[in-house]
């Protein structure tokens, strides 16, 4: 059976999830992995393209390209993976003004896909929309990988993972900053 937009938001916005959006659980990971995977790999090859034309169905894909790999692949370079397509998408639904049409809660996670850019632009884009949202919770997560990317141009802590040296500045950083 196809997974459809709303079981995406409906697994993602349940109560157990919502616990869980920003924690590491091998459970939850496993759990995402074995209900999308399959869809997660239809949208990379584009199957899932019609998803961008309504709110709740563009939300959904931006959740499976940027949410999703983060738990499915977490400690893997495949966990970035879909980062720019997740981007794209939720560029265009905010063109569209999608995040208008949905909740606080749900729009945060058109924001996010800026947020996890390592393009300084988008990350100025990331604060100006959380500070539109009105959460200073998760304005204060904007504003410190902005200033993570203004600082580095990167976020050291996926140095590893992606293979890439570390600096020096970003080594002393990594002491004090595990990442998110």
């Amino acid at each position: 059976m196809a997974i459809e937009p709303q079981d995406v938001l409906k697994f993602w916005f349940s109560p157990k999830m919502r616990e869980n959006w920003f924690t590491k659980s091998d459970d939850i990971d496993n759990e995402i992995r074995e209900k999308f995977a399959v869809a997660y790999a239809d949208a990379r090859a584009g199957k899932l393209e019609s998803w961008k034309q309504q709110p709740e169905s563009a939300l959904a894909l931006t959740i499976l390209f940027d949410q999703f790999p983060r738990n499915m692949f977490r400690g893997s370079p495949r966990s970035f993976e879909s980062d720019g397509l997740a981007l794209d998408v939720a560029m265009q639904a905010l063109d569209h003004d999608f995040d208008r049409q949905l909740s606080a809660d749900e729009r945060q996670f058109f924001y996010l896909p800026f947020m996890h850019s390592e393009n300084l632009d988008h990350q100025r884009r990331c604060v100006e929309l959380y500070e539109r949202l009105g959460d200073p919770y998760s304005l204060g997560f904007a504003r410190e990988h902005h200033n993570i990317i203004e600082q580095f141009g990167r976020f050291p802590h996926r140095n590893k993972v992606l293979g890439r040296a570390t600096t020096e500045d970003e080594a002393d950083f990594l002491k004090e900053h595990a990442g998110f």
